[in-house]
C-alpha cells in the first residue's frame, strides 16, 4: 500500500505519473477486499468504479468541485482516497463512517445519497446555484445504468439538457443495479456504442480551431455532420444532452481525456462509462449480485459465513404457497427480487412475477392497475423505499379502494445502512392512507397467517411491516388485533411487532421490582378502534407505549388521542425514535441509544409511576 498510504485528496491523485495510478487501483482493490471483508458492506459495486473513481479525482478537485454520487454504493474508493483511509476499519459500524456519502464526514462528500435516481437533478441545481450566485467550480453527477430505471432519473436529465447548465454527468454502466436490470432502459444500453474515431476527432477538433472562433462557426455544421455519421442515434443526445461514449472504464487515459473533454464543453454532457461490477476480484466478479452488499467474509476465498434464517425468507416461501392456492396472484418488487425474498417466486411463477426496476412508484401504480382488472397484486418493497410511492397509495390505490398488499420489508431500525435506509416513518405515512389495513407481525408464525388474512380476507389496501433480519425470541401466534399477553394493574405496556420483545423484558424486570405492569401487543394499527388498550387505561391510568418508529403520527399519539376522548384521565410516556434521524450502527445499541431497550422501558415505566404518585 506504499501509494495508497501517501493519498488524502483530490491534489495527492493529480501528482501520480501512469504507472502510479495503475498501481494505486491495484492497491485500492485489495484495501476495498480486506476492509470490506471484516466490515461487510458493499463490495462488487466499488470494485468496478476504481478507475472510474480516479479519473474524476484526476480532473476534479472534490474539495471545491461538486460530485453528486447517486445511491453512493460506489464511493469506497472516493472516501479512501479523501482522508478517511484510516478510519475505513470503522466503516458503517456504530460511531465509525457510514457506507454512503455523508457531507457531515466531509466536505468531499457533495450530497447525501442512499436512494436512487436523484443526482441528476440534485446537480443541476447546484449548478444553478452556481451560476445564480456568480461563483466557479464543477458539477456532476455520477449514476448507475439501475438507478436509470427510475423516472426520477429522466425528469433530472430533461431538466439538465433544458437548463443548459454546464456540468457532466457520468453513466456507470456495469449491466446491474442489486439485481440484474430489467426493462427497456438495459436494452437500450445494450444497444449503444459508439464509433472509437468521434471521441479523436472531437477532441482534434477542438485542438484545431481553439482561438479561431469564426472558423470554429464556419465548421461546426461539418462536425455536427461527421457527429451524425460517427454516432448512432440515441436517447441522450435526443433529450439534448452532449452525448461521449461508450468509455472503457477500466482505461484510466481514456476516461481521464473524455472527462476533461466534457469538462471544457460548458454545456451539460453525458458520458457513458462501462464497467464492470466485481472487477479484479474473481468470486465478485463472477456472482457481482451476491456481493453487492455483504457480511463479514473469507478474503482470499469469498466464502460468506451462513446467514440466518429471516422475514424476507418467510414471506417469500409464504407468498409461494398462497400462489398455489390462488392462481390469480402476482408478485410485484422494484429491484429487490433477491432482498425481498421474491426470487424463489420468480423461479417459480415468472409469467406472475414483474421486476420494475428502481420504480416503486410505477410499482404501485402497476399494482392499481392490476387490482382493477381482477388480479390480486402483492408488492414487496422496503419501507424506506415506499416513501417514494406515496402519491399512488393514495391516488392510484386508496381512492378507489383497491385491493392490493404491500409486504413493507425492513420496516423499523435496519443497522448499518442509517438514516436513508431505517423504515421508522411507514407507520406515518401508512396510517394516513384511507382503508388502509396494517399489520405488524411479530414472529414467523404470525407473518405467515397476517398475510395469509391479507391476501385472502381483507378488501382494499393492506400492508404488513415487518423488520429486517430474524425472530426477536417472540414465539407465539397472535394474528389479532390486540391481545393481552400480560395482566397487571400499575401500568399498561403497548407495543407492536418486535418490539414486543423488548416490552416483555421490561415487564420481567418491572416484575422483579414489585411492579406489576399489563402488556398489550397490537398485531394491527391501522383504524381508530382499540377497546382493550382503553379499558385497561380505564384500570391502570398509566399508558407506556415503545415503537420503533418516528414520533409523529406513532402509535402512542393516537391511543392517548382516543383514550382523551373517552374522558380517561390518565398519565402517558411515548418512546419512540423522536424525529426518526437515527445513524447507522447495531440495532440493538441503537435501541439502547433511544431508550428503547428493556432496561430503558422499565426505567421510564417506574419513573412514570413516581410522576403518579408525585400529583
Amino acid at each position: 500500500m506504499n501509494i495508497l498510504n501517501s493519498i488524502n485528496s483530490s491534489l495527492d491523485i493529480k501528482r501520480l505519473s501512469e504507472e502510479e495510478l495503475t498501481e494505486l487501483a491495484a492497491e485500492l482493490r485489495c484495501f476495498l477486499v480486506e476492509s470490506v471483508s471484516k466490515t461487510g458492506g458493499h463490495l462488487a459495486s466499488n470494485l468496478g468504479a476504481v478507475e472510474l473513481t480516479l479519473a474524476l479525482h484526476r480532473v476534479y478537485n472534490t474539495e471545491k468541485d461538486r460530485i453528486v454520487f447517486d445511491v453512493g454504493h460506489q464511493s469506497y474508493a472516493h472516501k479512501i482516497i479523501t482522508g478517511r483511509r484510516d478510519r475505513f476499519d470503522t466503516l458503517r459500524q456504530y460511531g465509525g463512517l457510514s457506507g454512503f456519502p455523508k457531507p457531515y464526514e466531509s466536505r468531499d462528500d457533495a450530497f447525501i445519497a442512499g436512494h436512487a435516481s436523484n443526482s441528476v437533478s440534485v446537480a443541476v441545481g447546484m449548478a444553478k446555484a452556481r451560476t445564480l450566485l456568480h461563483e466557479d467550480y464543477d458539477v456532476v453527477a455520477v449514476i448507475g445504468d439501475g438507478a436509470l430505471t427510475g423516472g426520477l432519473a429522466y425528469e433530472g436529465l430533461a431538466a439538465a439538457a433544458a437548463s443548459r447548465e454546464p456540468m457532466v454527468i457520468v453513466l456507470n454502466d456495469n449491466n446491474m443495479s442489486i439485481d440484474p436490470n430489467v426493462g427497456g432502459t438495459a436494452r437500450l444500453l445494450q444497444g449503444m456504442r459508439i464509433r472509437p474515431g468521434y471521441i479523436r476527432f472531437k477532441r482534434w477538433y477542438r485542438d484545431v480551431f481553439m482561438g479561431m472562433p469564426a472558423l470554429y462557426s464556419f465548421n461546426h455544421d461539418l462536425k455536427e455532420k461527421m457527429k451524425d455519421k460517427l454516432l448512432p442515434v440515441n436517447m441522450f443526445s435526443a433529450m439534448g444532452l452532449n452525448y461521449l461514449g461508450p468509455v472503457d472504464g477500466h482505461n484510466l487515459q481514456e476516461l481521464e481525456t473524455v472527462f476533461r473533454l466534457a469538462r471544457d464543453s460548458k454545456e451539460p454532457v453525458l458520458v457513458h462509462v462501462l464497467t464492470r461490477k466485481g472487477r479484479g476480484i474473481e468470486y465478485a466478479e463472477a456472482h457481482p449480485e451476491i456481493y453487492h452488499g455483504v457480511g463479514p467474509f473469507n478474503a482470499l476465498t469469498g466464502e460468506l459465513a451462513p446467514a440466518d434464517r429471516c422475514f424476507s425468507d418467510c414471506f417469500g416461501e409464504t407468498v409461494c404457497e398462497l400462489a398455489e392456492e390462488e392462481p390469480k396472484l402476482v408478485a410485484i418488487t422494484a429491484a429487490m427480487t433477491n432482498g425481498t425474498g421474491l426470487d424463489g417466486f420468480a423461479a417459480r411463477f415468472p409469467e406472475r412475477f414483474t421486476d420494475v426496476g428502481i420504480a416503486e412508484g410505477g410499482a404501485a401504480a402497476m399494482a392499481a392497475g392490476m387490482a382493477k382488472q381482477g388480479l390480486l397484486p402483492v408488492f414487496a418493497v422496503y419501507s424506506s423505499f415506499l416513501q417514494r410511492g406515496f402519491d399512488m397509495l393514495i391516488h392510484d390505490v386508496a381512492l378507489q379502494q383497491l385491493h392490493v398488499v404491500f409486504a413493507v420489508d425492513r420496516a423499523g431500525l435496519v443497522g448499518s445502512d442509517g438514516e436513508t435506509h431505517h423504515g421508522i416513518f411507514d407507520v406515518s405515512y401508512l396510517r394516513t392512507v384511507p382503508g388502509m389495513k396494517i399489520f405488524c407481525p411479530a414472529s414467523f408464525a404470525e407473518l405467515r397467517a397476517m398475510l395469509k388474512t391479507a391476501v385472502f380476507e381483507t378488501d382494499g389496501p393492506a400492508a404488513i411491516r415487518y423488520p429486517r433480519g430474524g425472530e426477536c425470541g417472540y414465539g407465539a401466534l397472535h394474528p389479532e388485533k390486540e391481545t393481552l399477553l400480560q395482566s397487571g394493574h400499575d401500568l399498561t405496556l403497548v407495543a407492536y411487532g418486535t418490539m414486543i420483545c423488548e416490552v416483555q423484558r421490561a415487564a420481567g424486570i418491572l416484575a422483579q421490582r414489585g411492579i406489576s405492569a399489563e402488556v398489550i401487543k397490537l398485531g394491527e394499527i391501522g383504524g381508530e378502534d382499540f377497546p382493550m388498550v382503553l379499558a385497561s387505561l380505564e384500570k391502570t391510568k398509566l399508558l407506556l407505549t415503545a415503537e420503533e418508529v418516528c414520533e409523529a403520527g406513532c402509535i402512542g399519539t393516537v391511543l392517548s388521542a382516543l383514550a382523551a376522548e373517552k374522558g380517561i384521565r390518565f398519565r402517558a410516556a411515548m418512546l419512540n425514535l423522536g424525529g426518526g434521524i437515527v445513524p447507522h450502527g447495531g440495532r440493538a445499541q441503537l435501541l439502547m441509544d433511544n431508550s428503547l431497550d428493556a432496561a430503558s422501558i422499565a426505567d421510564r415505566a417506574e419513573a412514570l409511576l413516581r410522576e403518579r404518585g408525585h400529583e
